[in-house]
């Protein structure tokens, strides 16, 4: 799943291309009359939402876009948000784009120049805006469970996609004491997974926890509350630390991620622990060699020699 390096290098690159741009139309393949899910009824995925989604968008111009934790915001000049969340396969791209409408399936067209965008893995598009300039904006997404919905810009915030969000990371007001505070929100979970939880800290997910807690020197069963102060205090300077990597490499494409052109981003090069499972650790004078264990249904990967367990 994208996590807030890949989710910012997407806003990055969405803010270089799209802002200022009208919106001519948008177009799915998702959308169906009739759903199960009572959670899917305010995306795209049902059929009457997407309808009023399209009509609502249609003319609006792109005002600015941002990142909330994962989710990427697209402010419109009608005082409308546009939210993209790219959950595990998801991402956007933006080129030249046409539309088959015998196979309703779109593609680069004819007169795009960027090669990386007719990589095959790209072509698992769900959902496209299409701009006045007559270039489009497009997600590829091949597990098809990625969210877009539209909410009131002024009331997003309070809405169930972006409430009990917890603070972001990388705000310049994101000091160690409110870390500490929010880490201990969960005194005796596992480190690994309070690092995890959406509502304590935003944007962390599985590669930079694993990444944050090697550099740390932390175990991921580590309980919050018996760690020490000393440790606590790397493990905020690691976070920051591997989180402003990420964006610097333009994200992690160990799975499905790709930039907003089509490229793989660089920081699956750039791994210490995750899914490094068997290769010496190449923390300087450690002789260790990195294991891999589930923790609260997901992969940690660490090294038992240098990773310090507190419990």
């Amino acid at each position: 799943m994208p996590e807030l390096p890949e989710v910012q290098t997407t806003v990055d690159g969405m803010q270089r291309t799209i802002v200022g741009l009208s919106i001519r139309d948008t177009w799915t393949d998702l959308a169906r009359e009739n759903i199960s899910r009572p959670d899917y009824r305010d995306t795209i995925k049902y059929l009457p939402f997407f309808e009023s989604f399209r009509e609502s968008v249609r003319g609006a111009k792109i005002v600015s876009v941002e990142r909330r934790a994962k989710n990427i915001l697209v402010h419109l000049s009608n005082k409308k948000t546009i939210l993209i969340h790219m959950k595990m396969t998801g991402y956007v791209m933006y080129g030249n784009y046409e539309h088959d409408t015998e196979t309703n399936t779109w593609s680069p067209a004819s007169t795009e120049t960027n090669d990386a965008l007719r990589d095959p893995f790209n072509a698992f598009i769900h959902f496209v805006i299409t701009f006045t300039n007559g270039k489009q904006l497009v997600l590829s997404d091949v597990r098809r469970f990625a969210k877009v919905t539209l909410l009131v810009t002024s009331e997003s915030s309070d809405t169930k996609h972006l409430a009990g969000l917890g603070p972001e990371p990388l705000h310049e007001h994101f000091t160690y004491t409110i870390f500490a505070e929010r880490l201990l929100k969960k005194p005796r979970g596992k480190i690994k997974s309070v690092l995890m939880d959406q509502s304590v800290v935003a944007g962390v997910g599985n590669i930079y926890s694993d990444e944050a807690l090697w550099l740390a020197g932390i175990h991921p069963l580590s309980a919050p509350a018996k760690i020490p102060a000393e440790h606590l205090k790397h493990l905020y300077t690691a976070v920051q630390k591997v989180l402003r990597k990420g964006i610097d490499f333009g994200g992690d494409s160990t799975s499905d991620y790709r930039q907003i052109d089509g490229t793989r981003g660089a920081f699956n090069h750039e791994h210490n622990a995750y899914r490094l499972t068997g290769k010496t650790c190449q923390k300087p004078g450690c002789k260790g060699a990195i294991l891999r264990l589930v923790v609260s249904g997901r992969s940690a990967h660490y090294c038992p020699v240098h990773q310090k367990l507190f419990i």
